[in-house]
């Protein structure tokens, strides 16, 4: 066996630490040994966790120039950015990409626009004929603010396409709706929450047929895995094996949490933000992973890949204290999702509509 090494850029994040666990995992399993460097801004329980299962914590910011000199300088087969986003972040990797031998930007389906322009991120939501391939068109490359709607897809294609024009074996992978222990926004808090909070009903908008494709840390990190031992310029979606809609989505979470909920499915008359949950879509959005797929990777399936995140939500929610909260609830995305007056009204009328 011969022991490589692997640079992992945001290493404690739910991509990151996903991605450090499998590599350290195949070195477990009798696959060529990984040096795992996790880099991160500080250390903690994820940070303790990694350095226990075998990878070297490196205290440090991402956008340190002379941070990153010191890690890659002398070389890596593997580079992982996992927080990444504008022009200028990539520019800070160009100087290394002949370094390395295999490096994987981390980027966003964001990027894709409609014939129309239309984006995830977008007010107006965007409408596809069918499965996106890495063929869609994408937004402008841009310099504004990467926290705005329009200014985060066109920041990470800006990154793209820096890192790609360099000529060194860059993967770019395009995700949708990241889960996965320790990810930063863990959508289905939304189910797992009401369920622990012993709600009976659950409210969803047009029926629960909204579709908006997941894809498992665990996945991704799979397929990097896969493009370190195939060094190669190219762009990947990477997204579970199907997309499931929300009420798929809320059944399996539901089962994993051992609740019954009475699905109270809603049309287009019903009022405004009840019902909508954070895999909401006016219309499908679904990744064509054929091309990560020819690599010889295998998509997980959503219901098996969910498990380990469940228990990690269910884990952390009874550990935080009497009058505390989880550590992801000061995030604006859960503004409104669990004020629970707007749902309860609405069931009251609809009792009243039946009567």
């Amino acid at each position: 066996m011969s022991t490589r090494r692997a640079v992992v850029l945001g290493g404690t994040g739910g991509i990151g630490s996903a991605v450090v666990r499998d590599l350290l995992d195949v070195s477990g399993r009798g696959g060529d040994d990984w040096q795992v460097d996790v880099v991160a801004r500080r250390g903690g329980p994820a940070a303790d966790a990694l350095t226990a299962a075998g990878a070297s914590f490196v205290a440090g910011d991402r956008r340190d120039t002379t941070a990153l000199r010191d890690l890659l300088r002398p070389g890596a087969d593997l580079l992982v950015d996992t927080v990444g986003v504008t022009r200028d972040d990539a520019l800070q990797l160009r100087p290394f990409l002949d370094d390395v031998g295999s490096t994987v930007f981390v980027s966003s389906k964001a990027v894709y626009v409609d014939d129309q322009g239309r984006h995830a991120n977008a007010v107006d939501k965007p409408v596809f004929g069918g499965s996106v391939t890495e063929l869609q068109p994408t937004v402008v490359a841009g310099d504004g603010d990467p926290t705005s709607r329009d200014g985060y897809g066109a920041a990470k294609v800006a990154a793209e396409q820096v890192l790609l024009d360099h000529g060194a074996p860059v993967t770019v992978l395009r995700p949708s709706k990241v889960y996965g222990v320790g990810i930063g926004r863990p959508r289905e808090w939304f189910v797992v929450r009401r369920a622990l909070d012993g709600r009976e009903r659950i409210l969803l908008a047009d029926h629960g047929r909204g579709v908006d494709h997941t894809t498992a840390a665990s996945g991704i990190a799979s397929l990097v895995r896969l493009v370190a031992d195939a060094p190669d310029r190219r762009i990947l979606n990477v997204a579970d094996e199907t997309a499931p809609d929300v009420l798929e989505i809320v059944r399996t979470l539901a089962g994993l949490v051992d609740h019954r909920f009475d699905e109270v499915l809603l049309d287009q008359d019903a009022p405004t933000f009840v019902g909508t949950t954070p895999w909401s879509s006016p219309s499908p959005f679904v990744l064509d992973t054929s091309a990560a797929r020819a690599l010889g990777w295998q998509p997980p399936r959503y219901a098996d890949a969910v498990r380990p995140e469940v228990d990690w939500l269910l884990e952390t929610a009874h550990a935080v204290p009497a009058g505390g909260d989880v550590p992801w609830a000061e995030d604006p995305f859960w503004d409104r999702m669990f004020d629970y007056g707007p749902e309860d009204a609405a069931l009251a009328l609809l009792s009243l509509g039946r009567d």
